[in-house]
């Protein structure tokens, strides 16, 4: 029987000591102890009873006879099987002997604790010897894998040596093959020949490797850096991980920005890592290529983080950031608690947008004069980001674009941009930019090619406008028909060069799973950065600035606006008091009162539909035989205040509202028309014809 100590807390008062512990098995030792103190009590108790000494002995039979067929079973060594059988019948015949002589004799209790001691030794040896017999059958399977695997590899290197040589015109030597855990692939790692021979010489003939190969679709064999100069690595993929789609995991654990933020997966299943504390990205795909669902993958790995804040700008409603926002807005989760957006704040339209980059340029300059004492502490010249200054991860969605667009706007936005991406790096505010192509109007940016280091090119089997070689310089072998799938592409990093990976699948349920996981664990900004932020920044979440969100639908009983034209009171069901005209206003209203009345023998050119304005809106089928003449009661009252001077049709096309939609050539008609009926009076000829209303001229 063994002891362990209690790991459990003891009851106060009360010393710790030894607790029992009943599941454990037998040793030598144990074993041997037990084996005579049963023989010992059954001799004991069956000389009192005055049991027949002959049951001892069949009792040890069938013990012995017991644990022989358990050991065949359990393919136990001979030796073994001999020990246990002869402790059975050697315990029997001694107790036998004992309920006939006496067990409480001295030559009884001598001869007992000599056959302990024997069935421990014996005990003892026979365990080392099976354990040392079940290592031996552990390393012989093993040399036999191994074999297996050598002569697997040594074919393996064999073939590739010679496919090297044969397409590249290259002798290595391969000094190694590994095989992927994934089982989709391997490694190979070869040495150069001498001369100068470097591993881009491998590089620019992937493709035809691949093909010499008749590696699937979507396979490729990728050459880089060997663990020196002289060496080359050469990944070969042999199952196309690419086609299937891979579900984003749903292991929410905490991530950091210093240990990267994994974006997918590459074609070995290894994950790949973005490190952003210095560096920018840029995240290429056309529509159909996965770019949206690779945006919420990136803002699912920021809300993992402890030490980051994201930003999101999307000029398109906001499309990007809103499954990130909705279920905070929605309510809370579970229990009460207060859940909080998966984003820190989101910009849908120019003028937040400048609210939130003007924010951030006040943050990086505050920053740097605020946490001097800070990073001379540190003894860095970079701020130290943690859970209490957190990093900002600014995402804009087609903000690529926006850096190429010719729209006056558009550039002011741009320009505020590539300033926090200038003078921010230091202070961690970062970007991660999107874009519709690898152009050179996306590329052409110094700053972008210099900041951003973390590219992505999601291709979908897109050829048009993905420029690889302009996006991934210096990498060969790269083509779009590589990566003909949705979510696949290319990714680069600093610490990795272009190769083939997957963007994961995330699912809008996963996104508010991730909200309501990591709502208590996102970093709030630091207090002097929110400072310099301003209000701008403490009141983002304001309902006047996020009605945009909530107020998506009408409330029942209210009538939907217009589509399109004039807010016209005639046509809203509430009224509302009407303002004090200005006075220019009520200058306008007295001229077009005027027009309701009739010159002496002229008739009305309006209808009669009481007082103000001839809407179209109050505007029964009857009037002008169902013909809209607001526009021209518009040009006659801007015909009556030009006063005696009169004007002409170019003016009156000026100044008229752009909502009539009126050529200058139906004004010209109209003015001759109602000079022939004498509502108007026309002076001058050519282009100084000017017309006057009957009004302004002399006896009326």
């Amino acid at each position: 029987m063994t002891t362990t100590t209690a790991k459990t807390k003891k009851p106060k008062g009360k010393a710790p000591g030894p607790v029992w512990d009943w599941t454990a098995g037998h040793g030598p030792v144990t074993g041997a102890l037990s084996a005579t103190s049963g023989c010992l009590a059954v001799a004991t108790t069956g000389a009192a009873t005055g049991m027949p000494p002959g049951w001892a002995l069949t009792i040890g039979t069938a013990g012995a006879i017991g644990h022989t067929i358990t050991s065949l079973r359990d393919r136990l060594s001979a030796r073994t099987v001999a020990m246990r059988a002869a402790s059975w019948l050697l315990g029997a015949g001694w107790t036998t002997w004992a309920i006939t002589t006496g067990p409480l004799t001295w030559a009884a209790l001598g001869s007992l604790a000599a056959l302990g001691a024997g069935i421990g030794t014996s005990a003892r040896a026979t365990l080392l010897r099976e354990e040392a017999r079940e290592l031996e059958a552990i390393a012989a399977a093993e040399r036999q894998v191994a074999r297996e695997l050598s002569a697997e590899r040594r074919a393996i290197a064999a073939e590739w040596a010679d496919r090297i040589h044969r397409v590249c015109g290259i002798s290595v030597r391969i000094l190694a093959i590994e095989q992927w855990p994934t089982n989709t692939g391997f490694t190979i790692d070869a040495e150069l020949p001498p001369g100068g021979t470097t591993y881009e010489r491998i590089a620019q003939y992937a493709p035809q490797l691949s093909a010499d190969a008749r590696l699937p679709h979507g396979c490729t064999a990728t050459a880089t850096a060997g663990i020196d100069q002289g060496r080359v690595l050469i990944d070969v993929t042999t199952v196309n991980v690419l086609a299937g789609e891979i579900t984003y995991p749903t292991d929410y654990s905490p991530l950091s920005l210093h240990t990267g933020i994994p974006w997918g997966v590459r074609t070995d299943g290894r994950e790949v890592l973005a490190y952003l504390r210095e560096q920018c990205a840029l995240v290429v795909g056309p529509t159909g290529s996965g770019k949206t669902n690779m945006a919420h993958t990136i803002l699912a790995g920021f809300a993992r983080t402890t030490d980051v804040l994201t930003w999101v700008i999307d000029l398109n409603a906001g499309s990007a950031g809103l499954p990130w926002v909705r279920p905070a807005l929605d309510g809370g989760g579970s229990g009460g608690t207060v859940v909080r957006p998966g984003v820190d704040w989101l910009a849908a339209d120019y003028d937040e947008a400048m609210l939130m980059l003007t924010a951030a340029v006040r943050i990086a300059k505050h920053r740097k004069t605020a946490y001097q004492d800070l990073m001379t502490q540190a003894n860095t010249d970079l701020l130290p980001i943690s859970d209490r200054i957190p990093q900002i991860m600014i995402v804009i969605d087609e903000g690529a674009e926006i850096l190429a667009s010719p729209d006056r706007a558009l550039r002011s936005l741009a320009e505020k941009i590539l300033e926090v991406i200038r003078i921010a790096r230091a202070m961690g505010i970062r970007t991660v930019l999107t874009a519709l192509g690898a152009t050179g109007s996306v590329l052409g940016n110094l700053m972008i090619r210099r900041e951003a280091k973390v590219r992505v090119a999601l291709t979908g089997g897109e050829k048009e406008g993905m420029d690889l070689a302009k996006q991934f310089p210096g990498s060969r072998g790269l083509r779009v028909d590589q990566a003909p799938y949705k979510g696949a592409g290319f990714m680069a990093t600093p610490e990795s060069p272009a190769a083939l990976f997957k963007s994961w699948r995330i699912l809008p349920n996963q996104i508010r799973d991730i909200v309501h996981t990591t709502s208590d664990r996102h970093p709030t900004l630091d207090t002097l950065s929110a400072k310099a932020a301003g209000a701008d920044y403490a009141r983002r979440w304001d309902h006047g600035r996020t009605a945009w969100i909530r107020d998506h639908t009408p409330q029942p009983g209210t009538a939907p606006a217009p589509a399109a034209g004039l807010n016209l009171t005639a046509l809203r069901t509430e009224q509302q008091p009407a303002p004090e005209p200005d006075d220019i206003t009520r200058q306008f209203r007295d001229i077009v009162a005027q027009l309701d009345t009739p010159a002496p023998g002229r008739p009305s050119t309006r209808p009669d539909n009481g007082q103000g304005l001839n809407l179209s809106a109050l505007r029964n089928s009857g009037a002008e035989g169902g013909e809209d003449t607001s526009a021209r009661d518009a040009v006659l009252a801007i015909l009556l205040a030009a006063g005696p001077e009169g004007t002409g049709a170019s003016a009156i096309t000026r100044a008229l509202p752009p909502e009539h939609g009126t050529t200058r050539q139906t004004i010209v008609g109209w003015l001759r028309a109602w000079a022939e009926d004498g509502t108007a009076v026309r002076i001058g000829t050519g282009t100084k014809t000017r017309y006057v209303h009957h009004r302004h001229t002399p006896g009326t």
